[in-house]
């Protein structure tokens, strides 16, 4: 966004009410806190109930694109890569609201993009497999070189087809990185989850 000329004013994530954390990706709302705090910018949480209809989805949603519209935001950016269905299911929702779908990364190279990421300073963890298309013992890698060389080619390079979810945990645009480790693995029905814990501050080395 910022290579577009495009500043971010805050961070917009849902939550599993029940489980007290990120929807689909598994990650504690401690590190989610910490992970806002270290890049600087005011976290905006949607808590969704469990189980969650795609009515009470689009409900809190659109709750959230009203505040948004009434402080003075004009887009909401998403993080979509090529699925074409689920932009368009972004751009009708948005319709008429108020807020301009941004869509930064569309249609950059998966591959390269996986790539340029970890060379320009990302660092993240697998936080979610989904084990119907990707092997378990994925869960809880790191998100670097060696887990690319891994992967099938059936599985996209950054997840987009939901093969795996990830937590970042440093980057260029973090103040302080999180110290983050792997705790307990689950299977919840196919999506196995690495539980990240131990988001604390670290002396930064850069």
């Amino acid at each position: 966004m910022r290579r577009q000329g495009l500043e971010a004013g805050a961070l917009l994530t849902t939550l599993n009410e029940a489980a007290d954390r990120v929807a689909m990706h598994g990650v504690r709302r401690s590190i989610l806190e910490a992970q806002a705090e270290a890049v600087g910018l005011p976290l905006w949480q949607v808590p969704l109930p469990w189980p969650c209809t795609n009515d009470d989805y689009e409900a809190r949603m659109a709750e959230a694109c009203r505040r948004a519209v009434a402080e003075g935001f004009d887009a909401i950016a998403f993080g979509d890569l090529f699925l074409r269905d689920v932009r368009a299911y972004r751009e009708r929702q948005l319709a008429g609201s108020g807020l301009t779908p941004l869509f930064p990364l569309w249609g950059l190279p998966t591959g390269e993009l996986a790539r340029e990421m970890i060379r320009g300073g990302l660092r993240a963890r697998l936080s979610c497999v989904d084990s119907k298309v990707l092997d378990a013992r994925f869960a809880g890698r790191e998100f670097d070189e060696a887990l690319l060389a891994d992967l099938p080619a059936t599985a996209d390079p950054c997840g987009e087809n939901g093969e795996f979810h990830t937590c970042v945990y440093d980057g260029p645009m973090f103040r302080h990185p999180l110290a983050v480790e792997t705790g307990e693995i689950r299977d919840v029905n196919g999506f196995v989850y690495a539980d990240l814990v131990g988001a604390q501050w670290q002396e930064s080395s850069r």
